[in-house]
This record gives structure tokens, sequence and C-alpha cells, in this order.
């Protein structure tokens, strides 16, 4: 069996009683792009800071190339790593910044040169060799730091929620350059971040984190489509859910009823439960079908608000028993036009397109 270029072998990291990470298990690819996602406080900064050697572990192990990193210092590691603050030396020009980790390694003056005329290139900030960090907007010196982190060629770039200081509109166009810097360069990337869009606009897969362990591990499409738990359903672009009873079960699917005497055949499932079990219905609002014209097998609902957000229209309603409802129509759909507040409409949805939790 091939070995994993990069393995994290069940990592506890423990602070007094305080459990911060639990058991994580994680193998990363060559060139892969893995995004830790998660709230505050879920475990996905202290799994990066052991990985680079700030912290270390209670228990477990790190494995690059099959061989432990554990013991070795974090500025041995030769592991790249970017912060939310650029911590660009202030008195250094931008040249020397980039330099600095070359000039430790004890690289020749031209090849530091050359070196330092090849990142600014890659980062597309030619000509600012001479420019002092303070001289340069947030994204400019956010470059110059992934310039530095990337100088000396390291086997993995660790980067800490690097563009959660800037705006949205630089944030995207840095996102972007991101993106293009790892293609070019094939860089193992693991990324830190709380913004599940950023996660989806970056990865190639995510890891969920929630309560200091990993929920989940896939790609964006498959966390959307397939949540493996309701905190990744949460977590994950947006959910509506309902109170459902469980009828019965089989193979991973349930027939399950809502209230109104509505019964649905064939949804998944996550977990396992005897009939008469109560649980949890997901529904994504795009996957939400809306008539004002009574449908069979459907919710019923009405309209207390309508929401437009440029290339499509919210909804909101609620049934009633009064679970409240978001629905995602495109603009222009022909269900909204002159839809009044409080009309009553009927939704329905695919069986594939929802998930039971328990």
């Amino acid at each position: 069996m091939m070995t994993p270029f990069l393995e994290i072998r069940g990592i506890r990291k423990q602070y007094g009683p305080v459990v911060a990470v639990h058991d994580v298990n994680l193998t990363v690819d060559h060139g892969e792009f893995m995004t830790f996602l998660g709230p505050s406080g879920s475990g996905k900064s202290t799994t990066l800071y052991i990985l680079a050697g700030f912290e270390q572990p209670t228990l477990g192990d790190i494995l690059l190339n099959g061989r432990t990193i554990l013991d070795t210092p974090s500025h041995q590691r030769n592991i790249g790593m970017v912060f939310q603050r650029y911590t660009l030396f202030p008195h250094l020009s931008v040249g020397d910044n980039i330099a600095f980790p070359l000039k430790v390694r004890g690289w020749s003056k031209a090849a530091i040169t050359e070196r330092v005329r090849q990142m600014l290139s890659l980062v597309r900030l030619e000509g600012f060799e001479d420019r002092k960090p303070a001289a340069m907007s947030g994204g400019q010196q956010q470059r110059v730091a992934l310039a530095r982190a990337l100088a000396y060629d390291p086997p993995v770039l660790l980067m800490d929620e690097p563009l959660s200081a800037l705006d949205k509109k630089l944030r995207e166009e840095i996102q972007h350059e991101i993106r293009r810097i790892h293609q070019q360069t094939e860089v193992t990337i693991l990324y830190v971040t709380h913004d599940q869009e950023e996660a989806l606009r970056l990865s190639d897969r995510i890891a969920v984190f929630s309560h200091g362990v990993i929920d989940q591990i896939g790609t964006g499409e498959q966390l959307y489509s397939d949540p493996a738990t309701r905190f990744v359903a949460e977590f994950i672009g947006d959910s509506d859910f309902l109170p459902c009873r469980i009828v019965e079960q089989r193979d991973g699917r349930a027939l399950i009823a809502l209230d109104g005497n509505l019964t649905v055949p064939d949804v998944p499932l996550h977990g396992k439960a005897g009939a008469k079990t109560d649980g949890l219905l997901m529904l994504r609002p795009e996957r939400l079908s809306l008539s004002t014209e009574r449908q069979e097998r459907a919710l019923s609902a009405t309209v207390e608000d309508i929401t437009f957000l440029g290339t499509h229209v919210n909804v909101a309603a609620r049934t009633p028993d009064g679970a409240a409802l978001s629905v995602r129509l495109p603009f222009g759909h022909h269900a909204i036009a002159g839809l009044p507040r409080g009309a009553d409409v009927w939704l329905t949805f695919e069986p594939d397109a929802a998930h039971v939790f328990l």
C-alpha cells in the first residue's frame, strides 16, 4: 500500500480538563488543497498549530512521507505558514521580507535575487521589491506573506484564516489568486477558515470540525448533497428543518410522516431508529418546488415575506404547525409573479433531495 504524503493519526490536544482536539485522523495527498472548516473553538486552528510545531499534541502522531515530524522543532520542519495578520517585518522592504527565510537557509546572493524575482512574479507584484509593507494595501501585504512562505519551496503550506481581515471584494480577489498559485505550484495546502463559501471556492476536500472532532471529510459537493450529520447539514449551505416521525426504515432509507398526514417514502436516513421514532427532516431551500395551486402529497404553507436577492428570490413561509421554511426560486420564476404576503402555497420535494437526522 502506498504511503500517504501527510497523515494525521489520532491527534488529541488537552489543556487541563479541556479537550481542544479529540482523536483527529486525516490523510492528505501530495498537491491537495485541504481546508479545515468549522466555527470558533472547533479545533481546526489547534490542529494546524500542531502541524506547524507551535503546539505539541497530548496523544497521536503526524507523519510526512511516512516519518514522524513531532520530534522536529517547528523551525526545522520546513513547513510554510501564512497567518491572518501578515507578520511582515515593517522595517524591511518587500524584497527583503521574501528573502529573509532564504538567507536563514544559507542561499547564495544570486540565488536569493533570482528566487525573489520569481516569487514577485508568482504573486503579481513585479516592481514592488523596494516598497515597505506600510505603503501597501492589505491584499498586497498578504500576497507578500504568501510569497515569503513559498520562497523556500516547502512541501506543505499552512494558512490560518489568512483573508478574514479583508473586505468581501478583496477577499474574493485573493481567493482567486490563492487558487491560481496552488494550481501553478502544486504545493500541498492546509487552510483554516470558518467561512463555508471560502472553503467551497478553494478546496479539493474539506474537513468539517465540530467540538474538537472531524464530523465529515469530502468535496464541497459531497458535503452539501450528502451531509453525514445534522451539524454538517446546518454548517454547509442553507437548510430548513421540519420535525417528522419515522414510520419504518430499511437499508438507510425511511418512510416518514409529517404533520398534516403527509407521508414521504424512501428518504435517506442518518442513524438507526426504530419505528415511531422522532427525527428532523432537512430540506435545501433550492430543492423545494412552490405552487400557488393545491398539490397532492405537498406541504401547505403561508407566505410571510419575499426577498429579492439578485439572481434569486427567497420566499419565507410557515407551515400550519408553525415551522419556518425558506424557498429559493430563480429570478423571474412564474410562481412568484404577483405573489402577495399571506398567500397560501404548496411545497413539494423529491425524497433524494432530503435527509432525516435523529
